[in-house]
């Protein structure tokens, strides 16, 4: 593994809210010093399609711009299921993906991270080659969108594909223009899924078969979630960083391996009574892995 003291500039931070508008989710970085932050869109739980007036998008740029956030990725609604059984469902998700990345079009957000869905009746390489042919028919739909879609590694849970780096780079192959997508990985899931980073030995071995499989350089995005659950549960349930199952030594690798620098690293940990104070302390504990393998 190669490793360096990174700069406290480091792309950090956590996935917040934009009650209110989401211009002010840059308010909400700035309380716990974000230099990268995730939002969603739209309400997450919901498959209507808010309109995003011009107004709307001056505020956000304003905000931005004003603010010390380096870079802002989006997450797609839990609802999308691109691999999902039934015509119904699947052009709903395919048209709610679309929308998706119009929207992250119009606010100029580069990164878009997607879960690539669950299969029911169809096996699962069926499910994989789907989950491509949507992201295909979504690019193609939006060929002046400068929009890049991550495919969020997932914990495997019931029937949800994605969960091996070999499924994830099936998925990329199949998708035919290579500029607008990439991979995030989420690691609770990959725990979750398998993949140890617990100590030297297993973190070393688990990015070298990612390295081998997908490749870093398709690498944009990273969240930092500990696990509640043990290894190979395939269970999504986050904790606070050092305070599950992975522990504080698989994120004070991941904070000083070079590979990660300049990749954003976002924290979707359970938010304090304040929506902050678990934020802060998940944060500073990060920063202060930096520098110290």
């Amino acid at each position: 593994m190669k490793k360096t003291a990174v700069d406290r500039r480091v792309l950090l931070g956590a996935h917040m809210s934009v009650a209110g508008g989401l211009y002010t989710a840059f308010e909400r970085a700035e309380r716990v010093a974000c230099t990268a932050v995730q939002i969603f869109t739209k309400n997450s739980n919901q498959w209507n399609d808010p309109v995003i007036s011009s107004d709307d998008v001056l505020k956000y740029r304003e905000a931005k711009n004003k603010s010390k956030v380096e870079l802002v990725v989006s997450h797609d609604s839990y609802l999308i299921n691109l691999c999902g059984a039934g015509e119904l469902l699947l052009n709903k998700s395919r048209t709610a993906f679309i929308q998706e990345i119009e929207r992250c079009s119009l606010l100029g957000i580069k990164y878009m991270i997607l879960h690539p869905g669950a299969h029911t009746i169809m096996d699962r390489r069926e499910a994989v080659g789907l989950v491509a042919d949507s992201v295909n028919y979504a690019h193609s739909s939006t060929a002046d969108a400068d929009v890049v879609t991550l495919i969020e590694t997932t914990a495997g849970q019931g029937t949800n594909v994605g969960s091996s780096f070999d499924e994830i780079a099936e998925m990329l192959s199949l998708i035919r223009n290579k500029k607008r997508v990439g991979v995030c990985i989420d690691t609770c899931h990959i725990f979750a899924a398998g993949y140890d980073i617990r100590t030297k030995e297993t973190y070393e071995a688990t990015m070298n078969e990612f390295e081998r499989v997908v490749g870093f350089d398709l690498l944009h995005a990273v969240h930092l979630n500990d696990a509640k659950k043990p290894l190979g549960s395939r269970v999504d349930r986050h904790e606070h960083i050092g305070k599950g199952q992975i522990g504080k030594a698989g994120f004070r690798l991941i904070m000083n391996d070079e590979r990660f620098e300049s990749v954003p690293k976002i924290l979707e940990t359970p938010k304090g009574e304040d929506g902050f104070a678990m934020d802060m302390v998940n944060l500073k504990l990060l920063r202060s892995f930096i520098g110290k393998p």
